[in-house]
């Protein structure tokens, strides 16, 4: 399985260079680009960690010697192709900062407090219907520099891995209702209005579990006209 979106759907997709989001200036390519043929090695492997899932990998609140702080959610839905078939055996990653808006990693040293009963990074695998379940906690929205009062929304970055090693497909899901939407220039470089709002979870009431999390569902389309937003950078 290898994980590509056709030529139709680029347009959905945000791109390289988004003057507003300012790093991809210095990161976009200033040529144009030179196609390389895949070897058969990118295409026939490595299997990117597939093997080392573990049982709970899955539930982000229980990597800790007690329970993270923060909203309780549980985040679920189906990796699918363009004509709706759900991908079986896929590789989903997810990372996010914690409640408070901060990542474990040495570069984010804005002043909210770390968890430590969160690492805020979880994997888990498809089923053979393409279905995909994690327990979380739900972001909080952080400071990033990128222009003056600029905030990120609450948000949780997606990877979806096939069986080979260039088979990786990396987007973002964002929450229902959030009102730094306008103001955000990586949401808002999908120019296309539909396609962004593909990024957005729907909040899904029947699968919350009374007293316990609430849920949200994120499909992830990996091609064709409905496909999910994915970065090209």
């Amino acid at each position: 399985m290898t994980l590509v979106y056709p030529v139709q759907s680029l347009a959905a997709h945000p791109p390289r260079l988004s003057p507003a989001y300012k790093s991809t200036v210095k990161r976009s390519p200033s040529k144009p680009l030179i196609p390389m043929r895949h070897t058969l090695s990118e295409l026939t492997g490595p299997v990117y960690g597939h093997e080392t899932v573990r049982e709970n990998d899955h539930d982000l609140t229980v990597h800790g010697k007690g329970e993270p702080i923060g909203e309780r959610i549980i985040v679920h839905g189906h990796v699918l192709d363009e004509d709706g078939r759900g991908i079986p055996n896929a590789l989903v990653e997810l990372w996010q900062a914690n409640s408070c808006g901060r990542y474990v990693h040495v570069v984010d040293q804005h002043p909210a407090p770390l968890d430590p009963n969160f690492t805020g990074a979880g994997r888990t695998q498809s089923d053979a219907q393409g279905y995909y379940r994690f327990i979380t906690i739900k972001p909080g929205a952080y400071p990033w520099g990128n222009h003056h009062n600029a905030w990120r929304p609450a948000h949780i970055h997606f990877s979806v891995f096939g069986h080979s090693f260039v088979s990786r497909l990396v987007t973002q899901m964002y929450f229902p209702g959030d009102p730094l939407f306008p103001f955000d220039p990586i949401f808002n470089s999908v120019t296309d209005e539909k396609a962004r709002n593909r990024m957005i979870s729907a909040f899904d009431m029947e699968n919350t579990k009374p007293d316990w999390a609430l849920c949200y569902r994120f499909n992830i389309v990996l091609r064709g006209q409905s496909a999910t937003p994915m970065e090209n950078s």
